[in-house]
């Protein structure tokens, strides 16, 4: 979440940011945060002259009863008992202020990097790249849920039978390649320096609101009410909060991990060709990468992120674009996203395989995750995430783009991982 202090210091600039978003009522929200900070740091002020002036009377308790004025000493211990009363009270009224501060504080998303243009959706969004050849498949081309069927590699019906719409089965060369493209994802990305970790699915609410998914997306989430557990959206939730709370080492910075987890998303609603198949489940495997880092060196972080990522995909050979997303597609939690998107030929549309984004303060604002600067103060780092990648519609993109008469190809950077070069 932003930091007090910032908007504050920083009112317009807020406003500007969030009028990129489309943010409805940003002023007056902005206007009860300052008034709900004000109130809290004056409540906070008298609570400390009552500490004070309590401190100050015992010390002189003490005094008056060594030195034998017993009536003296008995008649400021009443005193002191008049503002133990008020130190409760405004202890009390400190809370309340600090939690109205804080709800209102979750509701306002980050502010929008200086380079994010305004814009209401995706429809607004810029393409800054574009690579790969397009292959022309002719008419007979089928879309990756047909190909799914035919050589009998995923069983949509099945997972309808077991769970319910959204939850595919894998099968055969189908489960093997599902297979293959975690592996091979993962050691892109621990050659890559990132360091490899098996975190738990379900996550806590602290945990949920470290990374800003509470409540900003908890209608999306799956929700162990028994336990009030959320099974994991993706990877960046427990990854990231590993480090909640820690005050990490300048030296120790950049931290780089990875993470293979299934990811549950409820995602209700639309239907059609464009949700069909893979192109949207509720139970999908991807494969993050999370980083820590300085943030006089984020955004080259950032950079290095999105090269990493146009490599496996030039490994794959998968004709794929990247979008600077605007103001009213970008995340809540995020300051700047960049999206890749891979075209499936036989769908003849664009599909989203991953974002990276960079944070800045918003998350590790929440985790209270800082590290000590060269002046030995405590400073907020900056947080990042990116799917590298998603499995679903790379899959599909794969079996789309790959398919022949006699069967769909491997991409030959696979085919060790696979250990076949064909389904068929």
């Amino acid at each position: 979440m932003l930091q007090v202090q910032f908007i504050r210091e920083n009112k317009q600039t807020v406003l500007d940011g969030l009028a990129k978003r489309n943010f409805a009522d940003a002023e007056t929200i902005i206007e009860e945060v300052l008034t709900a900070d004000e109130t809290r740091r004056a409540t906070q002020v008298s609570l400390d002259n009552v500490l004070a002036e309590s401190n100050k009377i015992s010390k002189e308790i003490g005094g008056l009863f060594k030195s034998g004025k017993v009536e003296e000493a008995n008649k400021l211990k009443a005193k002191t008992g008049e503002l133990k009363e008020q130190s409760k009270q405004l202890t009390e009224e400190l809370n309340s202020a600090a939690d109205k501060l804080n709800e209102l504080l979750y509701q306002i998303p980050n502010i929008p990097h200086p380079s994010v243009k305004a814009g209401k959706n995706e429809e607004d969004n810029e393409e800054i790249f574009k690579e790969g050849i397009i292959p022309d498949l002719g008419e007979k081309a089928l879309p990756h849920w047909e190909l799914a069927k035919k050589y009998d590699i995923i069983d949509f019906d099945l997972g309808a039978k077991i769970t319910g719409a959204g939850f595919p089965v894998y099968k055969g060369k189908g489960a093997r390649l599902q297979r293959a493209l975690i592996n091979y994802f993962l050691d892109k990305n621990t050659a890559a320096g990132y360091n490899e970790v098996q975190v738990p699915h379900l996550v806590n609410e602290a945990s949920g609101f470290g990374t800003g998914q509470l409540p900003d997306k908890e209608g999306q989430m799956y929700h162990v009410t028994g336990d009030n557990l959320y099974l994991i959206p993706t990877a960046e939730v427990p990854v990231t909060n590993m480090f909640r709370g820690d005050l990490v080492k300048e030296a120790d910075l950049p931290i780089a991990v990875t993470g293979y987890t299934p990811c549950f998303r409820r995602e209700a609603g639309s239907y059609g060709a464009h949700v069909r198949g893979l192109n949207r489940l509720h139970q999908f495997d991807k494969v993050e990468i999370v980083r820590v880092e300085h943030p006089d060196n984020s955004y080259n972080a950032l950079n290095g992120m999105v090269e990493h990522i146009k490599e496996i995909l030039r490994e794959l050979k998968l004709p794929y674009r990247i979008l600077r997303l605007c103001g009213g597609d970008t995340g809540f939690t995020s300051a700047l996203t960049f999206d890749f998107e891979l075209y499936s030929t036989a769908q003849e549309r664009w599909l989203e395989i991953s974002s990276a984004s960079n944070f800045e303060t918003f998350q590790a604002n929440r985790l209270k995750l800082r590290f000590k600067n060269k002046e030995g103060k405590s400073q907020l780092v900056h947080t990042l995430n990116g799917s590298s990648l998603a499995l679903p519609r790379v899959l599909a993109g794969i079996l789309e783009n790959y398919q022949t008469e006699n069967g769909i190809k491997i991409p030959e950077v696979l085919v060790p991982y696979c250990g076949f070069d064909m389904i068929d």
